[in-house]
């Protein structure tokens, strides 16, 4: 674990090393004491920096041995670093070291999970396990050789193509791999296990044959079909689409329970935490299926958008992550197959981009799409540099066309295979590629996308001169930090009083064109006019959430209920229900005064869900109310307990007043047949589940027994978890008198499954605080047999989800909620501090509560930051959280 000093890094600062690495050749023998690593490198003379010593870095290693060209040579230790007075040549370097994977809790370089060995080499784990040029600009072509115990650990995997394999002396065995793609360190994998594959061969468009591996531990081997089904969907799509192909005679995936992140790119080879990889119906819900599909997509793009092409520095960490999410965003959108299915994406999609990255963009990690500087680059995995950096790469295909964008992907490419590089580099191809171009023309004003932090905020006011016939629009854009415009585009229409789409014609034109425009906002004010608008306009702004800004529009409820029941957007369709309920809870909440909801938007919201053309879907998604963080961002000073009583207000008058229709759904949208993850399936189970939960709780308030008894039947005898866990749910979040039955009885039926049970830890975790029995839950489950802050995936289902994720029972006026954060944190710190940097992002916002809230968390983050022994992962968070006060 790092500690100490703190050691700020620059983006301005960036240099090339003064020696680059042209091949490794690596042998492991393993062994969870001690495994001992030879590694020999080519190195060459960085001519274009002045000579002087090499600099390696080493972490939790202890150097044998240390030849340049055969012979020995001194070397010197400071700290992580590892100093040889090197030749001013190109030279071979031989070192020998040792490393302990089975004490190496933190899971990052070569550790030890359930009896095997598995790498985790980003950002900074290389160095781990052995001493090297641990940076990404540093590209290397690898040839491995593992050595291990052959009963113990039968597979034998690195990156790229397998050379040969066989039998040692004492029971060992041998395998040896080369990767012809030249390569940074974070890459590099290795797993070494008793593991089984499901495999499958398939032939390219462009002719060749590739062999495709899934391996998982003995009896997972059922639940690997979704994930082959998604990868060979990935491979076929990513050629038709870019023109990209499967460039290596096989692709590997494994899976392993103890893993710090989603899933990990490594060339040929990549390494999935198990809960973004296993699924059959008995034991994943409809999300699993779909996150699944999603993660094996976005890991096999990253062979091109990250792997032959990487980042010269980690400051440019959304160059492959943020163009990544695009990518993978894309393909779920295509796969989902109808427009209404695509649009229920871009929703989810936009619903947690408010949730998590918003709430970033105002908190103390606030930072621009391409950071300027870090201490600890772990910390700076974030919503902004994946999600919003993805917002910001669709911004490109909302200017360029879907045919202009891939012809800047294209040139990309073309320049830049087999380079680490910078997202300048992509902006200049996606510009150079489309001459005369919007980009093109204002590639200056784009790139602030990439510099400036926080989330823009967009004003719109319309004019209407009923005499004339002319309308204009007003725009204007801030974002509260002095901060220079940016290039907004905003799609947007017009309809009439009865919902129709009016011509849209511009001032000075002869005809329209169309009933859809795409607006660019590229100054702090700017006026549109519109001519030939024969009736009084509802603007329809910022259709598909064309770029990532909050938006004021200012329109009236009438105007909302027009947006609901008819526009041919479904995105702004969504939008309208939710500032629908928005304006209402937020309303409760700033006069202090209890939630009422009026008897128009409980009409509106019974027609959503009585319509006939809507899809259950987005039946579903319409009728969920804001996220508390969501809401929390509309406010300066934020009361956590005002939200969560406003929020449960209205969902109990919702059930309540709609409980007929609720019961028709719930009846009317049954899924009959096997199981299918389709998207209309799908959609179907989330209406009928959202149903079932809203007559949970008004049977639960009027203590009525039917509908908790049909939810409690559920959790029996499903025959699919989302069906299952939603009845679960149903009961949990009701506080129902069934629940703990129901909790117990799905318990003893997947106590053998972690990812199940993790998802048991998550629903407690997540319900919603009634009367301190949440928080008194969850400290109860930190003391349960199967809790663990060893594994990631049982602390994230429990405290991360608590802490990050249920605002209405973590901030409590007795302060327990912090108190149990920072005792845990500090625990969970001193065994995997990624993990645990994780967990410290719960209080990023702490400076915007009210009292008695504000005060009670300072104290917590000031009492965690007097640990002399913090992580720099979580020192970095806490000190920052804490300048903001």
């Amino acid at each position: 674990m790092r500690e100490g000093h703190a050691h700020v890094i620059h983006r301005h600062d960036y240099q090339a090393p003064t020696y680059w690495i042209a091949t490794v050749d690596l042998t492991l023998d393993l062994d969870p004491a001690k495994t001992l690593v030879t590694s020999k490198l080519a190195v060459k003379r960085n001519a274009n920096q002045p000579h002087g010593p090499l600099v390696l870095h080493g972490e939790e290693l202890t150097p044998l041995r240390v030849m340049i060209d055969g012979e020995p040579v001194s070397f010197r230790q400071d700290g992580n670093e590892l100093t040889i007075d090197a030749p001013d040549r190109d030279f071979e370097l031989v070192i020998r070291n040792t490393c302990c994977p089975e004490k190496n809790t933190a899971l990052s370089g070569l550790y030890t999970s359930g009896g095997g060995f598995f790498t985790q080499c980003e950002a900074e784990g290389f160095r781990r396990i052995t001493y090297f040029l641990d940076r990404p600009d540093v590209m290397a072509v690898y040839t491995v050789t593992l050595r291990a115990d052959k009963t113990k650990y039968p597979v034998l995997l690195s990156n790229g193509n397998l050379l040969e394999q066989g039998d040692l002396d004492g029971g060992k065995h041998f395998a040896k791999w080369h990767d012809p793609f030249p390569k940074p360190s974070y890459l590099f994998a290795v797993v070494a296990a008793d593991l089984v594959a499901r495999e499958q061969r398939i032939r390219t468009r462009s002719g060749k044959d590739h062999l495709l591996q899934v391996f998982v531990r003995r009896g997972d081997l059922d639940k690997t079909e979704h994930a082959m089904n998604s990868l060979i969907a990935s491979i076929v799509w990513d050629e038709a689409r870019f023109g990209l192909p499967l460039d290596l005679e096989r692709f590997m995936i494994v899976g392993v329970s103890d893993f710090n992140m989603g899933a990990m790119e490594n060339k040929g080879l990549n390494i999935f935490n198990t809960s973004a990889l296993l699924a059959s119906p008995a034991t994943a819900t409809d999300a699993d299926f779909q996150r699944i599909e999603a993660i094996v997509a976005h890991e096999y793009f990253h062979n091109w958008t990250g792997n032959r092409v990487t980042c010269r520095d980690w400051f440019q960490l959304s160059l492959k992550e943020g163009l990544t999410v695009f990518r993978d965003r894309e393909f779920s959108m295509d796969m989902a197959g109808s427009p209404s299915a695509r649009a229920v994406q871009r929703i989810q999609q936009v619903r947690a981009l408010r949730a998590v990255q918003f709430p970033e963009d105002a908190g103390s990690m606030a930072h621009p799409v391409r950071p300027d500087s870090y201490v600890e680059i772990n910390n700076f995995y974030t919503a902004t540099v994946y999600e919003k950096g993805a917002e910001v790469v669709g911004l490109y295909q909302t200017l360029l066309g879907r045919e202009g964008f891939a012809k800047g992907l294209k040139l990309y490419f073309e320049r830049h295979d087999g380079q680490a590089v910078t997202c300048d580099d992509f902006a200049q191809a996606m510009a150079d590629a489309n001459p005369g171009s919007q980009l093109a023309s204002q590639l200056d004003l784009f790139k602030r996308w990439y510099s400036q932090p926080g989330t823009p905020r967009v004003t719109a006011r319309g004019q209407y001169d009923a005499e004339s016939h002319r309308y204009t629009l007003r725009l204007s854009q801030h974002n509260g930090k002095g901060e220079l415009p940016q290039l907004i585009p905003v799609r947007m229409g017009l309809l009439g009083p009865e919902g129709q789409a009016l011509p849209l014609q511009w001032e000075g034109e002869l005809a329209s064109h169309g009933s859809e425009t795409v607006l660019l906002l590229e100054q702090t004010e700017q006026a549109f006019h519109f001519v030939n608008v024969l009736v009084e306009p509802t603007p329809s702004l910022l259709r598909g959430f064309s770029a990532p800004v909050l938006l004021d529009d200012g329109l009236s409820d009438a105007q909302l209920l027009n947006l609901l029941q008819h526009d041919s957007d479904a995105f702004n369709r969504w939008e309208a229900s939710q500032r629908l309920a928005l304006n209402r809870i937020l309303g409760a909440v700033r006069a202090g005064q209890p939630l009422v909801l009026d008897a128009a938007y409980l009409d509106a919201m019974r027609a959503v869900l009585r319509h006939p053309q809507l899809d259950a879907a987005f039946k579903a998604e319409a009728l969920r109310l804001p996220e508390a963080a969501y809401l929390a961002e509309q406010l300066q000073v934020v009361d956590p307990q005002a939200i969560h009583t406003a929020v449960e207000a209205a969902w109990t008058q919702i059930a309540q007043a709609l409980r007929a229709d609720w019961e028709w759904a719930f009846e009317a949208h049954q899924v009959s047949g096997g199981y299918r993850p389709s998207a209309e399936d799908a959609g179907r189970r989330a209406l009928a589940n959202l149903a079932l939960s809203l007559l949970v709780r008004a049977s639960t308030l009027s203590g009525e027994p039917v509908w908790p008894g049909k939810a409690y039947q559920r959790v029996k005898d499903a025959d699919n978890m989302t069906e299952r866990f939603g009845a679960l749910a149903a009961l949990v979040s009701a506080h129902a008198p069934l629940a703990d039955a129901a909790l117990a009885h799905f318990h003893a039926q997947f106590a053998h499954d972690a990812l199940v049970i993790d998802k048991w830890f998550m629903l407690q975790a997540r319900a919603p605080e009634r009367d301190g029995k949440v928080f008194e839950r969850v400290k109860k489950l930190l003391q349960h047999p199967d809790f663990t802050l060893k594994n990631p995936n049982r602390a994230r289902s429990l405290l991360v989800q608590f802490c990050n994720f249920n605002p209405g029972a973590f901030h409590r006026a007795d302060a327990g909620g912090y108190v149990l954060w920072a005792d845990q944190v500090a625990h969970l710190d001193a065994i995997n501090p990624q993990a645990a940097s994780r967990l410290a992002r719960a209080m990023d916002r702490w400076a915007t509560l009210a009292e008695p809230f504000r005060g009670a968390a300072k104290v917590a983050l000031q009492r965690l930051a007097e640990r002399s022994t913090l992580s720099n992962d979580v020192r970095e968070i806490v000190t920052k959280a804490l300048e903001v006060a």
